[in-house]
């Protein structure tokens, strides 16, 4: 099973999609695209996974994807609406000889340091949210306009972080695809390296060494990462005690989420909520250790 190919509609004016997709239809499992991808998350937040990385994603986070870059953004929370401003466009969409102009170097760049998923920061992060905006809306030859404005902005201003760092081959990518969708539908349940190796048809030591050798991490730190990263959204949105954020993220034991959870993010979780969350939600219950 590879990642689902996503092929969004294009009407007769458009040749590039620029639209706003809210809950429901924001949902998309585990996907891949030979378009290009500008996302601006406009409500919502939850884990992202791009390639190899997960991380998490919050309401006014940017991110620049590549052409066939597999990715999915799941929210923190099944009820939770999130919606986004998707932009994405083929290389060739504006015809076969723009890139290939001397003024374009930089632009091609861009698209080809894209293929390692770009997360917008700082200034660049906040300068892009009107101009992302404003695409939704411009018609004629404005939206082409608008869009290489976004693109020359990104390449004039490269504050960003990359978070993919592997390619896969083909059929490593369809095996690691089953495993991250599997973890992504299950990893508040319990889950055993026979249970993913066997998604895998492996062994378990072959599909230990197989995992670390595509994403550069081991299974187990993998689903940590997932879990934490879950966690951390429900830390910073909701008043939720630590203690029941810990077992609805797929822990067993306080102690264990607590030494998982200052392993992935440097932090306890109180630490991190005392950080990252607003007051009023800083002010809720916190029940868990403390460093």
């Amino acid at each position: 099973m590879r990642p689902l190919i996503q092929k969004l509609p294009l009407n007769e004016s458009s040749s590039f999609i620029a639209q706003t997709f809210r809950t429901p239809e924001f949902e998309v499992g585990w996907h891949q695209h030979i378009e290009y991808e500008l996302i601006l998350f406009t409500e919502g937040s939850g884990l992202s996974l791009i390639g190899n990385h997960v991380g998490q994603f919050e309401t006014g986070d940017i991110y620049f994807l590549g052409s066939n870059v597999p990715h999915t953004f799941r929210k923190r929370d099944p009820d939770l609406v999130t919606s986004a401003v998707v932009v994405q466009f083929r290389r060739d969409f504006w015809g076969q000889d723009l890139l290939q102009l001397p003024e374009a170097r930089k632009i091609r760049q861009l698209l080809e340091t894209s293929m390692q998923g770009l997360k917008l920061q700082g200034q660049l992060r906040n300068k892009m949210q009107t101009p992302i905006k404003e695409l939704e809306k411009a018609t004629g030859f404005r939206r082409v306009i608008a869009l290489c404005h976004c693109l020359e902005l990104m390449a004039a201003n490269p504050e960003w972080t990359t978070v993919n760092t592997q390619e896969l081959r083909i059929n490593e990518d369809e095996r690691i695809s089953r495993i991250f969708q599997f973890t992504i539908d299950n990893f508040r349940d319990p889950i055993t390296l026979q249970d993913v190796a066997e998604i895998a048809c492996m062994s378990v030591p072959h599909f230990c060494s197989f995992f670390k050798r595509c994403t550069q991490k081991t299974y187990v730190d993998f689903l940590n990462t997932v879990r934490t990263g879950y966690a951390c959204s429900l830390l910073t949105e909701t008043q939720k005690p630590v203690l029941d954020i810990c077992f609805e993220s797929g822990y067993n034991t306080i102690a264990n989420f607590h030494k998982q959870f200052l392993k992935t993010q440097k932090l306890t979780p109180l630490q991190y909520r005392k950080a990252f969350a607003p007051e009023v939600i800083r002010q809720g219950r916190n029940i868990g250790i403390e460093a």
